[in-house]
C-alpha cells in the first residue's frame, strides 16, 4: 500500500513540475500514533504498545516507514529535475517537536492527547459522535489543546507547527527569514 501511495504522490509532483513549478514542498505524514482518533481506535491495555509520550509505537513506525519511502521518492524527483527546488515538509518531526514541548508552548499537558471538541473515552473522541454533532461540545480553551476534533489540530497547534516547518523548509530552499 505505501509504495502505491508514494508513487501517486511522486506522479502528482511530476505533473506539477511539468506545468512549470520550480519550487515544491512535499509533506510527510504526522506521527499518527499520537492522534486521538488512532489512540481511541487502537487503544490497548498493553503498556508495551505505547512510547514514553503514550503514542502507539506501531502506528508511528508505519508513519516513519511511509516518510522514508517518500523521502526516497523526493531524492529521485530531485535527481530527475535538477532545476527544481523540492523540499520535504517534515510533519513528523514538527509534530513531535510540538508534542515534546507542549508545556513550554503553552498547552495543557493533561490535554495533549485529548480532542477539544469531542466526547467520551480517554481521548475525548468517539467516532460515532464527533465534533459537529449537536450533542458534542467544544472545550472553552482550545489554545490549551493540541487536537481540535481528534483528527485535526487546533489553530494554535497548526501555527506552532507552521513556524517549525517554515524554518526547516526555508533552509532547504536556501532562503533565510
Amino acid at each position: 500500500m505505501v509504495p502505491d501511495v508514494v508513487q501517486t504522490i511522486k506522479d502528482a509532483a511530476q505533473k506539477v513540475i511539468q506545468k512549470g513549478a520550480v519550487r515544491l514542498v512535499i509533506p510527510g505524514n504526522f506521527p499518527i500514533g499520537c492522534q486521538p482518533i488512532y489512540l481511541t481506535g487502537f487503544e490497548t491495555n498493553n503498556s508495551e504498545a505505547y512510547d514514553k509520550y503514550h503514542c502507539l509505537k506501531r502506528l508511528n513506525s508505519f508513519s516513519i516507514y511511509h516518510n522514508r519511502q517518500l523521502q526516497q521518492a523526493i531524492r529521485e524527483l530531485r535527481h530527475e529535475n535538477p532545476n527544481v527546488a523540492i523540499a520535504y515538509g517534515d510533519y513528523y518531526h514538527a509534530f513531535h517537536w510540538l508534542f515534546r514541548n507542549v508545556q513550554h508552548l503553552g498547552f495543557d499537558i493533561e490535554s495533549r492527547q485529548k480532542a477539544c471538541c469531542g466526547t467520551g473515552g480517554n481521548y475525548n473522541f468517539n467516532v460515532v459522535r464527533m465534533c459537529g454533532d449537536p450533542q458534542v461540545s467544544a472545550c472553552r480553551n482550545p489554545d490549551q489543546y493540541v487536537s481540535w476534533d481528534g483528527i485535526h489540530l487546533t489553530n494554535k497547534a497548526y501555527k506552532m507547527m507552521a513556524k517549525y516547518l517554515i524554518k526547516d523548509i526555508s533552509v532547504q530552499f536556501k532562503c533565510f527569514i
